[in-house]
């Protein structure tokens, strides 16, 4: 079973499909990180697009517009994403055609200007299909000032038959005017015997755990499942336990990924320094031992917060994650 084909979502769905025939012209679907987000929009997109559900309301999967959707080129339908996203994604598929891929430059880490400003030509023109245009912003909050403004003239002058879907993670970075002209959707976390379900749909074994690691976000839990990090995870784990060094690479993915384990460890080991279980995962070896290393560690899990965006980027990989082992309490600092 594929990730299109089990939606995490349903109670949502059910809730955007009961706004079909008083649908506002912008939703803002929001809500933490991994959790189905995405494919929830993607669904509602191809609903509104489906040319033959009738009354129903799922689409029915066998219509030219769905079978454009299913292949991933409905001309009606335009999905914005930063570079570094879509470049991925392509990446994962083996297809590395995007612009940013065959240049030099690095894949932007925003929605550009460039991309809302053809999304301005794409909902003022006709629908091919004689239909609504759908676009798709995610993550919403991924666009600098002007980038927002010039989505801004859209919301406030929506053109007929057009409707935008904004994901977002964190809606707060969102201009409070865009905000403002959307209707907002708070998406919950799936719950957990759904969640373990897709997971072991996807091939994932120890689905419960990596749920917990991902603090019940499925999504997480499959990409640190995935592609190496549950081999990373599990060395590094272990070298906190015994006191030995972290083997970490250099590049950008492997940076965030440290930030998040560290940050979850330190969370971990304020817990079992109160007598909780942890939250996300096996007990750690480090535990608080009394209120001022229990505020220790909560000010290292703080201060780890705020180096995620640095792990985007580092200047040198090596030396951010020496400073990043170095917040610990006891190793170093």
């Amino acid at each position: 079973m594929t990730q299109r084909d089990f939606l995490l979502q349903e109670t949502a769905y059910r809730k955007l499909a009961a706004w079909l025939d008083r649908l506002p012209h912008a939703l803002l679907l929001h809500g933490p990180r991994g959790i189905g987000k995405l494919q929830l929009a993607e669904r509602f997109a191809q609903l509104l697009l489906c040319e033959g559900r009738g009354l129903a309301t799922a689409p029915c999967g066998g219509c030219d517009s769905c079978r454009w959707i299913a292949a991933g080129n409905h001309p009606d339908l335009r999905i914005l994403e930063p570079e570094a996203i879509a470049r991925k994604a392509m990446l994962e598929d083996d297809e590395p055609t995007d612009t940013a891929a065959k240049t030099k430059r690095k894949p932007s880490i925003e929605i550009r200007i460039e991309q809302v400003r053809q999304l301005d030509d794409f909902v003022h023109m006709g629908s091919h299909r004689g239909g609504r245009r759908v676009a798709i912003l995610h993550p919403a909050e991924d666009m600098n000032a002007p980038t927002a403004n010039a989505l801004l003239k859209n919301l406030e002058e929506p053109p007929a038959n057009a409707a935008f879907l904004l994901v977002a993670h964190r809606p707060a970075r969102l201009l409070p005017t865009i905000r403002s002209r959307c209707v907002q959707l708070a998406v919950p976390l799936p719950d957990a015997s759904t969640s373990a379900r897709w997971l072991e749909a996807q091939g994932v074994s120890d689905a419960a755990d990596w749920l917990a690691f991902a603090g019940g976000a499925p999504l997480r839990a499959l990409q640190y499942a995935s592609s190496g990090n549950g081999a990373r995870i599990a060395a590094w784990r272990t070298a906190l336990g015994g006191g030995d060094a972290l083997e970490v690479g250099g590049d950008r993915d492997e940076m965030e990924l440290l930030v998040d384990f560290l940050q979850k460890h330190a969370l971990d080991a304020a817990l079992a320094g109160v007598g909780a279980p942890p939250k996300y995962g096996a007990a750690v070896a480090d535990s608080a031992t009394g209120p001022f290393e229990l505020r220790q560690w909560l000010d290292c899990a703080r201060d780890l917060g705020r180096h995620r965006a640095l792990a985007r980027h580092p200047l040198n990989p090596k030396l951010f994650a020496t400073e990043l082992l170095g917040m610990l309490p006891g190793r170093g600092r």
